[in-house]
């Protein structure tokens, strides 16, 4: 499964409140509630975040295998 890293920590380090995405038309509130859930996000979400941190998707994403080995 794919697990986020703290994506709402490491967007509020760089000066992204929860506030400033929504007002600023950066991020969706039901895209941020997701990233909160931990819920899957589109993979055009994933660049603009992406964008947002100067980052590649391997610093915000991480593949941890399920319990039941799939």
């Amino acid at each position: 499964m794919i697990v986020y890293k703290d994506i709402l920590k490491k967007l509020s380090a760089a000066g992204w409140s929860t506030y400033r995405l929504y007002h600023e038309r950066q991020l969706p509130n039901s895209v941020i509630g997701r990233l909160r859930n931990g819920d899957a996000i589109s993979t055009d979400t994933l660049g603009k975040i992406c964008k947002l941190l100067d980052c590649q998707p391997g610093d915000i994403l991480s593949y941890v295998p399920d319990e039941q080995g799939e």
